[in-house]
């Protein structure tokens, strides 16, 4: 079908089209999101809303709305009367916390998540280990389908573990993007799939003591082999690393 995007409501009846504005809003966000992420707008720099607009050749308005909501997922921090700066990478105590933290419940969850997952749940997970092809570069564009299903996978683990508290408090961390926007690496797609089959695995056999340690291979080799060796000393702001 041609034209503008579509949507629908439960009861609405014809489907609307899209406004224009919010396609627009929406292609400003993932533009700017990706200049955070390939650090083309550096960790910790002021970020300047009519440059941003010049160089994506559109309104400040757009611009603006865009950094509010990257603002809620921690990539950008607006300082008054100073405007905003992005965030800076996770330094070795804020990535020892986060994963400190991931630890303590996501072992848990992937345990519950073997034992509670019905039908509906196992084949769900079945379809997301089936949506994602690991990135040919090492870019935010090749490696946002990634990061997407590394968050919808850890999120439908701790979903199917029946705790929605678990849910909302793993998904506030926004831990992926932090994560990613760390270490960009084009062996890291392979290795995290193969993990996370690992965990769907045991899983779908029911078996929580493998889900479990599974799970915690998982985020003890993310951190301690991959992440924690790029992360600084502690209380640092670490460099981006460089291919």
């Amino acid at each position: 079908m041609n034209g503008a995007p579509t949507s629908t409501a439960p009861g609405d009846g014809p489907v609307k089209p899209l406004p224009r504005r919010q396609m627009l809003a929406d292609d400003v966000h993932e533009a700017i999101k990706a200049l955070i992420m390939d650090h083309a707008i550096e960790p910790g720099g002021r970020v300047s809303i009519d440059g941003l607009a010049r160089q994506l050749g559109v309104s400040p308005t757009p611009v603006r709305e865009a950094l509010a909501r990257l603002e809620s997922a921690e990539l950008v921090v607006k300082e008054p009367l100073r405007g905003y700066r992005t965030t800076a990478l996770l330094n070795r105590d804020e990535l020892e916390d986060l994963y400190q933290f991931r630890l303590l419940i996501e072992p848990w969850a992937a345990a519950r998540a073997a034992e509670r997952a019905g039908a509906s749940g196992r084949e769900r997970l079945r379809a997301e280990m089936a949506s994602c092809d690991v990135p040919r570069n090492a870019t935010y564009g090749a490696y946002k389908e990634l990061t997407a299903h590394d968050t919808r996978f850890h999120v439908l683990v701790a979903e199917l573990a029946g705790s929605a508290q678990v849910r909302l408090a793993f998904e506030r961390t926004h831990c992926h993007l932090h994560i990613f926007r760390l270490h960009y690496d084009r062996g890291i797609g392979d290795r995290t799939l193969d993990e996370h089959r690992a965990i769907t695995d045991a899983i779908l056999e029911g078996d929580p003591r493998a889900a479990e340690a599974a799970m915690r291979n998982h985020l003890e080799t993310s951190y301690y082999e991959r992440l924690r060796p790029l992360s600084g000393e502690p209380g640092s702001s670490p460099t981006a690393p460089k291919e």
